[in-house]
């Protein structure tokens, strides 16, 4: 039998709580922005038929540097990098402030 207080203190909050509550909220929020990003840039990519040394051409970068955009563990990439991405597969990148 769970009592009051042996209940799980989770149970009816939000990821978000939770995650704000461990202390790595704004870590996993920059992770999945970054994989939700790569993984759009790589559909949008395959959509165009672009291969990544067609993209890096296009984008008048190198191979390395799309790999780096494209891994959804890397984190350091630009906005002026994503932007020219985005406008290589007919895309803008919007963000905003919320």
């Amino acid at each position: 039998m769970i009592t009051e207080n042996t209940a799980n203190r989770h149970i009816g909050s939000s990821l978000d709580d939770f995650l704000k509550e461990e202390g790595i909220y704004e870590d996993c929020h920059t992770q999945a922005v970054k994989e939700v990003l790569a993984w759009q840039l790589e559909n949008a990519m395959k959509e165009k038929g672009l291969t990544k040394s067609a993209m890096a051409e296009q984008m008048h970068t190198s191979r390395v540097a799309l790999d780096r955009l494209l891994d959804p563990n890397n984190d350091s990439v630009t906005l002026q990098t994503l932007m020219r991405a985005a406008a290589v597969v007919g895309k803008q990148l919007r963000l905003e402030l919320v």
